[in-house]
């Protein structure tokens, strides 16, 4: 009875092995999916750069000189266009993303890149900079000395460049000054945009989220969005719903997809991805073309002439194909290790899926970038 018992107990193990279920991919919800609404804003100006080394816009740069005089004349100095020499200041364009639910009097990181001729922003400083939105409305103003991560030095018509001295940081350069408007907390619906357009997600979200309020609240529109009505003990507290809601797990089903890019030649496979039935044969023709210049000699006492000409010798070389049967259900990163092992190229490797897609071989989605 007992060697019978261990003999099932074996079986069973082995069935369990065998009947393993595949590995489930969970993520929580903040990670697939973002609310709607949420969002960082762009913010754009225009500025000035003073305190260069030399190295600002050069006299040609109209609207640098423009922009240095009115601006001197904001400050009570009235200056002739024609005399400005403008080689320490540049002319700049400021940008910076103004943060969801951003209160005032906080600061925010800016960019700053040159618009003009100027060699290096380095050294420079920021003069106080309007940033506005889309709507024209200004929301943050921003001053301050620069970060250059990089240099360009030149003497005797040589030149060095390192990184981009055009471009610098002012790192919390901006103060809002506006808040944009909006009660989190007054929502009565909330609507979540998913990362990547899938219905089986989409779905999974809307049970995951109604199996922990214990309502049917959730629906989904379409393959990417998904919309909760708020339930009445949340009326007013849309922001603890949103905190308990978004570190919920939600079981993801990956695509089944290859992702190529020709100019390097790399390919990234998906380990899952399955290949039908198909045989490869792949090959290669060499042409080789050399030229050997000649001269031809007149005879002596004669009048001819000299002349030159070219010999042109071609060959070519096939080389032995290489030929490989794949059996249907084989994963592309077993058919990668097959291909690695005949000595394929990854540039060979890509035309060679491309070709499996064309054939109809390879279900999945072929990305060529």
């Amino acid at each position: 009875m007992r060697v019978a018992a261990l003999f099932l107990a074996a079986v069973a193990l082995l069935g369990a092995d065998i009947a393993k279920p595949e590995k489930k991919i969970e993520v929580r919800l903040k990670e697939v999916a973002r609310l709607q609404g949420v969002r960082a804003n762009q913010l754009l100006g225009y500025g000035m750069v003073v305190g260069l080394d030399g190295t600002g816009d050069k006299d040609q740069t109209k609207f640098t000189v423009q922009s240095l005089t009115n601006l001197m004349a904001r400050q009570g100095l009235t200056v002739n266009p024609a005399t400005v020499k403008v080689k320490n200041v540049a002319a700049v364009m400021v940008t910076a993303e103004l943060p969801a639910f951003s209160r005032t009097g906080s600061r925010l990181d800016v960019t700053v890149s040159s618009t003009g001729d100027a060699k290096s922003l380095a050294g420079g400083i920021l003069l106080m900079t309007a940033l506005q939105g889309p709507d024209s409305l200004t929301y943050a103003v921003a001053q301050g000395p620069l970060l250059v991560g990089g240099f360009s030095a030149s003497a005797g018509g040589a030149s060095v460049t390192k990184n981009h001295p055009t471009v610098g940081r002012v790192p919390e350069g901006a103060l809002i000054e506006r808040e944009v408007g909006g009660n989190f907390n007054a929502r009565a619906t909330l609507r979540y945009s998913l990362m990547e357009e899938d219905f089986t997600t989409a779905m999974r979200v809307v049970h995951a989220i109604n199996e922990e309020l214990g309502e049917k609240l959730a629906q989904p529109l379409d393959s990417r969005t998904v919309e909760l009505q708020i339930p009445k003990e949340y009326q007013g507290r849309a922001v603890e719903l949103v905190a308990r809601l978004e570190n919920l797990t939600v079981q993801l089903q990956p695509k089944a997809r290859v992702v190529v890019n020709e100019r390097t030649g790399t390919v990234i496979l998906g380990a899952e991805v399955r290949i039908g039935a198909v045989t490869i044969v792949q090959g290669g023709l060499s042409i080789m073309v050399s030229s050997t210049p000649l001269v031809s000699q007149p005879a002596p006492f004669s009048k001819g002439k000299t002349v030159t000409a070219t010999k042109k010798d071609v060959a070519a070389v096939e080389e032995k194909l290489k030929t490989v049967t794949v059996e249907p259900g084989v994963s592309v990163g077993k058919l990668a290790e097959m291909l690695n092992g005949m000595g394929v190229s990854p540039r060979d490797m890509v035309a060679i899926l491309q070709a499996i897609k064309e054939a109809g071989a390879l279900q999945a989605e072929l990305r060529v970038l």
